[in-house]
């Protein structure tokens, strides 16, 4: 039996300034998110709220979500052969303490060369619509792949371990 949640989408902005620390602008946008879902709850019994974001960066400069095919292309391009840094920003609300907990993971996913063929036949593909860096780790990009530091969860987008604690400190109520 799963955690009874219910996804709630919310539009969110998720602009931010490009001079912010990365771990503090994905917790902002982590924490941005769910004051949203708060806000749109309004007079609802507030319960559990939730929100994650991930960031990419190299080189001091943030990988969003590619906004064509074309995009998509010059981050692979930018990205192959090369070690970036994945952050992920995690932001509870808990409504016992009616208090915020953010927190923020960071691991690093080193890319193999990857050819022009090769980033041709991964864009066709359609992976990297709608995510950070443009690919997605436990799928086909896992082929370019050569290691990562730190959490494979929170690459795929959301730290298992660290919500986990988050929610273990927070006093969620696990078997009743």
């Amino acid at each position: 039996m799963g955690l009874p949640f219910t996804c709630i989408p919310s539009e969110v902005d998720e602009s931010f300034d490009p001079s912010m620390e990365a771990r503090s602008a994905a917790e902002e946008l982590a924490l941005r998110k769910v004051k949203k879902v708060l806000s749109d709850l309004r007079d609802e019994d507030i319960t559990w709220v939730f929100g994650a974001d991930t960031l990419i960066t190299l080189d001091g400069k943030y990988y969003d979500k590619p906004t064509d095919r074309n995009d998509a292309t010059n981050i692979l391009r930018s990205l192959q052969g090369r070690t970036h840094k994945v952050i992920s920003g995690l932001a509870l609300y808990s409504p016992r303490s009616q208090k915020f907990d953010c927190r923020s993971v960071e691991s690093d996913v080193s890319f193999a060369p990857i050819t022009e063929n090769e980033i041709e036949w991964y864009l066709k593909k359609g992976e990297w619509e709608g995510v950070a860096g443009g690919y997605q780790i436990q799928s086909l990009a896992s082929c370019f792949i050569t290691g990562i530091t730190g959490s494979f969860s929170s690459i795929m987008g959301l730290p298992l371990r660290e919500f986990y604690v988050m929610l273990r400190n927070n006093g969620y109520p696990y078997g009743g």
